[in-house]
């Protein structure tokens, strides 16, 4: 059960800020609803915390790597959402991108202000993390029936 996600980003996260933007994704991601529980799977790194938030993450240079986590389960949960959201005052720029099981695409693209939503989150329906559901698009409304032509009237 749950909602599959593809992950793929580059963060600039300096690693002297890694302690800190993990210890702000531990407190934004206990009590929401998903798998990780820290008094029963400790974990130690954002690395750890990522495979919880539908990624792996590796580290080169300033840079954090997301990826799918092809070795877990890639699935989309509140505390994945908050993973994110916790890790924007760290982050300088970056963006990480989703593909939902249904093929609903979005990303978050980290700056200097913030992180911002694009797209609509597959999982929730949000337009922006932790939002409301965004309203189903209304279609189009059809075109103004013509008035009829006389190619060949009568006088």
């Amino acid at each position: 059960m749950g909602y599959l996600v593809t992950t793929r980003g580059r963060l600039r996260l300096p690693a002297t800020q890694e302690n800190d933007a993990f210890h702000a994704a531990v407190q934004a991601m206990t009590g929401r609803d998903g798998w990780f529980h820290p008094d029963d799977e400790p974990a130690t790194s954002l690395a750890d915390l990522a495979t919880y938030a539908a990624a792996s993450l590796e580290r080169e240079g300033d840079l954090l790597v997301l990826a799918t986590d092809e070795d877990g389960d890639p699935k989309w949960s509140a505390q994945a959402t908050a993973f994110y959201v916790a890790l924007a005052p760290f982050v300088g720029d970056g963006v990480v991108s989703f593909i939902g099981e249904d093929e609903e695409t979005w990303t978050y693209t980290y700056a200097a202000d913030g992180l911002t939503q694009n797209g609509v989150n597959g999982w929730d329906g949000a337009a922006e993390p932790f939002g409301e559901p965004a309203p189903d698009e209304q279609p189009a409304p059809a075109p103004a029936p013509r008035a009829r032509r006389r190619w060949f009237g009568r006088g």
